[in-house]
């Protein structure tokens, strides 16, 4: 008789729900999904949920395989000796291998003031405090938004675009991973549109009706939404693995754990050699599917193949009609080059859009997903040992 293996794979973002439906490609292989939203969240279009221009939850049911079992938990423990995943409900579940993808959350901020009167934009449950919060304040109400990464560019732009009077608090230079052109195109475009952008001062305090700037000059501020950073979840921590500064699962370039080799880890959440790549649903689908191919490796009795993603450019919506798709090197530095405008912003639409299809596309078809390889090459392996500084002759672009 047949083994079934039992997969738990922690975590329904874009990672975790390709892996998920990846795994597929088995029919020996027992996929449970865990994940404490009953909906997909597609994090890249939050922005728009918050400014009332676009939804950011799609159905469960479409986007998995039949044969994936969605429990709709909290992990809170991976106990490794007994291997079995335990839940906020009381449950466990029993594995065989683990996929680690628990994603990423809003970084905890260290400015006074900032954790109770700024509300993040990265995860669904504080999208919709803040879209209440604007729908409940005067059209004229000044906003103002902390973090000029890409995040806070698209969020800014799309307040913007409805009429909203928007200060942009980047804290340092604007969209710096973008080329000095890109930068430029955000910049003229932000400004056309009545967006104050703050570059020269760092936010030094949180008020209730206003933000303090370390220059000491104050802005009035109704609402204060706060984009400036990531976290992850600690449960790798908790559980006794070993993780990087950030609380990120160390792995090798397999994406195995140094600690554990029946846990895999994918996404956001996965510091491979220690050498993390940005953050970013570009990176998050490739990494699900190899995470998924090593957990099958290992199955099959086979040798995992080892991490090969390449980040080829960024995209940055500006409002509904306008966008920026910067291109980029395989090792994702910047290109001088980019598209602007509507053909930017088609193509934006584009990525987002393809972000969900290709899970779909996954779930139709396990084994379907190609992504573009070539720009990341590592050498000197982690241990949980010895976390030596491995080498790398490409950037992986953080």
């Amino acid at each position: 008789m047949n083994k079934t293996h039992k997969v738990i794979v922690i975590g329904g973002g874009y990672a975790g729900t390709l892996a998920a439906n990846r795994l597929r490609m088995r029919d020996d292989v027992d996929v449970t999904l865990v994940n404490p939203r009953p909906a997909f969240v597609d994090r890249i279009r939050l922005h728009q949920f918050v400014a009332g221009t676009g939804e950011a939850t799609v159905d469960f049911g479409t986007m998995l395989d039949d044969g994936v079992h969605l429990v709709v938990d909290t992990a809170t423990r991976i106990d490794t000796a007994a291997r079995a995943v335990r839940l906020a409900s009381g449950r466990e579940l029993g594995y065989d291998y683990v996929v680690y993808a628990v994603g990423s959350t809003a970084a905890a901020p260290t400015v006074p003031g900032a954790a109770e009167f700024a509300v993040p934009v990265a995860e669904l449950e504080s999208a919709r405090r803040l879209r209440d919060e604007l729908d409940a304040l005067p059209a004229e109400a000044p906003v103002t938004v902390v973090g000029g990464g890409l995040t806070g560019i698209e969020t800014a732009a799309e307040l913007a675009e409805r009429g909203r009077r928007v200060t942009l608090a980047c804290g340092g230079t604007l969209a710096p991973s973008l080329s000095a052109g890109g930068r430029r195109y955000i910049a003229k475009w932000l400004s056309r549109h009545g967006v104050a952008v703050v570059e020269a001062a760092k936010v030094a305090e949180v008020r209730p009706d206003a933000v303090v700037f370390d220059d000491g000059t104050t802005r009035a501020s109704a609402l204060t939404v706060w984009s400036a950073g990531f976290a992850v979840p600690e449960l790798a921590a908790a559980s006794g693995l070993s993780t990087d500064d950030l609380g990120r699962l160390l792995t090798d370039e397999t994406l195995t754990s140094v600690d554990d080799d029946r846990i895999v880890a994918a996404g956001d959440s996965a510091a491979p050699s220690g050498l993390p790549l940005r953050m970013s649903c570009q990176v998050a689908g490739p990494l699900g599917a190899q995470a998924a191919d090593t957990v099958l490796s290992r199955i099959a009795g086979t040798e995992p193949p080892v991490l090969d993603v390449a980040l080829v450019g960024s995209c940055v919506s500006l409002g509904r009609h306008a966008a920026v798709r910067q291109f980029a090197h395989k090792d994702d530095t910047a290109q001088n080059f980019y598209v602007g405008g509507r053909l930017g912003a088609a193509y934006k639409e584009l990525a987002c859009k393809l972000g969900v299809l290709k899970i779909r596309r996954e779930a139709r078809k396990p084994g379907s997903l190609r992504w573009v390889k070539g720009g990341r090459q590592v050498t000197g392996p982690v241990s949980a040992a010895a976390p030596a500084t491995p080498t790398r002759t490409a950037s992986p672009g953080r």
